[in-house]
């Protein structure tokens, strides 16, 4: 049976709309997925946020914006934030580094950096409790027995 010109052009619009009902379609699917990673982020910064300041849940939306207002969005906060992602982008090039970086015979990666040295302000952020005393006395050592006071 063969087609008119009328029926193929009637069966290639008919495809075209097909194509674009599909189109829609990935596009709305697209959209939901975008919206369900952001309502996720939203929720764990949130959550995060509640639990570091439980102070903060009892307070109003105004009053919570207030407060955001002046402790984060303020020239402090912004500096800080740059530096965080200052700080972020470092990491990540120094990542790309290690992964691109010379192979031995073994396969193994070659170390062409030396060890970091540990400052300060590390220590200011990750305090690190005291390490308990675990030198012990031993009377038949003369050392040990001497700084014991035997």
């Amino acid at each position: 049976m063969a087609k008119t010109r009328q029926d193929k052009i009637d069966n290639l619009n008919e495809r075209i709309a097909q194509l674009e009902n599909q189109r829609k379609q990935e596009h709305q699917k697209q959209k939901a997925e975008e919206r369900k990673i952001r309502d996720r982020r939203l929720y764990k910064r949130a959550g995060l946020l509640e639990s570091l300041l439980p102070e903060t849940i009892p307070l109003t939306d105004e009053q919570f914006n207030t407060f955001l207002h002046r402790t984060v969005a303020n020239d402090f906060g912004r500096d800080k934030l740059a530096q965080i992602i200052a700080e972020g982008e470092t990491a990540a090039t120094t990542a790309q580094a290690e992964t691109q970086k010379p192979k031995t015979v073994d396969g193994t990666a070659t170390n062409t950096q030396s060890p970091k040295p540990t400052n300060a302000s590390n220590n200011a952020i990750n305090p690190q409790p005291p390490k308990p005393n675990t030198t012990t006395t031993n009377p038949t050592n003369p050392q040990t027995a001497a700084r014991s006071g035997a």
